[in-house]
Formats: C-alpha cells, structure tokens, sequence
C-alpha cells in the first residue's frame, strides 16, 4: 500500500531503539525525512547513520534531547522546525511499588511520559492547524486502560496520555489535521527484552523459554507472544499518511488482544 508520504517531515521523540526506532524507520521507508531523538548523542549519532545507510540520500537527522531535562527539550523544541508528523513516542517504564515510590520517582514520570508530549505537542500542533493539515500520534499502553497494581505511575501517565489526545483532537476541527493515541500491549522492545536476557542468564534457560513463560502470565493476551516492535510501527505510518484522513481522536488498540472490551 501507497501511504503517500514521500515529502513529509517526521519527529519522533525516543526514537533510537524499540518502538521508537521502528516508527522511524517504518516512516523512512515510506519515503519520510525522519528526525530522530534520543538522550545521547551517540545513539542518535547510531541511529541516523543507520537509516542513512538504508536510504543514501535521504537527508534523515537527528536531536539530542533527555525528556526529564527541562533545558534540554526548552532547546529542542526551539529548534524544531516545520513537522507533518509528530510522534510522541518517548517514555519511562518500570515495575513500582505504590507504598514506597516517592515524589522524586512520580515527576520523572510525568515529566517523560506525559509532559513531553504536551511541550512537544504545544510547539507543533498550532503550526499544523494554520497550514491546516498534519498529524500527530501519542504512544500509550493497554496499561493506561487496564492500570497493572505493580506499575501505577507508568499505567496512569499512559492514562493521561489518552486524555491528552482526546483533547487536543478536539482542536481540529475543520482541518485535515488529526491526533489519534496508539494503545501497544505487551511488546517485545530493548528494555523488555533486556530484562528477559538477564533473566534467562542468571536462570541458565533459553531466551524463549523465559519470553514464552512470561507471556503466558498474561490470562488474556489473544496473541499469545510479544509484540514485535515493527507491528506497532505499522499502525502508526498508517496514521500518519494521508489515507488516515478519517481517523481522528481515536485510541486504536495494537495490543495482541490483551484488552477484553469490545471498544
């Protein structure tokens, strides 16, 4: 399928591994200039190179930026320029005990997980609006719906994460602007597979044992098996091109089936 999107400018915010990195490169592929981020130089420095070398030509860049530095994205934001397509895509996870996470630990969260998509949000989407046309995505989770006893901060910025979408959809209006909300599930990318590394040595089992055993903890996963970081990827170029015109405000589950309502 032709998704039209050759020409277009892309900003992906925590786009030098996983999910973020396969957007990237999913949209490059679609003829997209992509703007990469992420916390260091180097592995935007990684990144960059290795989506130039899959398009020779193409003049893919990318920004430094760490979301939890409030002077680091005052600075990217002012440097970003005209963007057709935002994806809010960076952010913090990890298992959180509720009684002992303090105050400290809840605002890196915020700042990360929601904030980010606010300032980011706020210094492209009027530039959208008065050329009437753009798109921006928000990367949440099936745990924003569906809030994990053992990851509260996480579950509730990808709550609010949803809300923010829904708002700012409200916006546009009258537009071919759109803002839609991407709810992934369990997905198999850098951090989690990490973890599932460093399990499966200290266990002495194979890396698949551990993935299928942790998979199987989940009573209502359909797909039975993670999530790969590209099927993720997919949905999000599909919003991001034109033949999404009609979607708007949306929270569109690529979840493996993990969520049971019908909606």
């Amino acid at each position: 399928m032709e998704l039209q999107l050759a020409g277009r400018t892309a900003f992906i915010s925590g786009s030098t591994q996983g999910i973020g990195l396969a957007i990237a490169t999913q949209l490059a592929e679609e003829g997209a200039r992509v703007i990469v981020n992420g916390r260091s130089q180097e592995a935007v420095d990684r990144a960059v190179a290795e989506l130039r070398r899959a398009h020779p030509g193409a003049r893919h860049e990318g920004v430094p930026a760490d979301f939890a530095d409030d002077e680091a994205v005052a600075r990217l934001v002012g440097e970003l320029g005209e963007v057709d397509i935002l994806v809010n895509n960076v952010g913090v996870f990890g298992l959180a005990d509720f009684a002992t996470t303090g105050d400290e630990d809840w605002e890196r969260y915020w700042q990360v997980n929601l904030l980010s998509a606010v300032r980011l949000s706020r210094a492209v989407l009027p530039r959208m609006l008065e050329r009437g046309t753009g798109r921006v995505l928000l990367i949440s989770s099936e745990s924003g719906v569906n809030v994990p006893a053992d990851m509260v901060p996480y579950g509730v910025t990808k709550a609010a994460l949803i809300a923010l979408g829904n708002g700012l959809a409200k916006l546009t209006r009258g537009t071919a602007v759109t803002v839609n909300t991407i709810l992934g599930g369990p997905t198999y990318s850098h951090g989690v597979a990490s973890v599932v590394e460093r399990i499966a040595a200290e266990s002495a089992a194979p890396v698949d044992a551990i993935k299928a055993h942790v998979i199987g903890g989940n009573r209502t996963t359909l797909l039975e098996r993670f999530i790969e970081p590209r099927e993720i990827a997919a949905l999000a170029a599909y919003l991001s091109s034109p033949l999404a015109s009609a979607t708007n405000g949306a929270a569109l589950r690529a979840d493996g089936g993990v969520l049971t309502g019908m909606l």
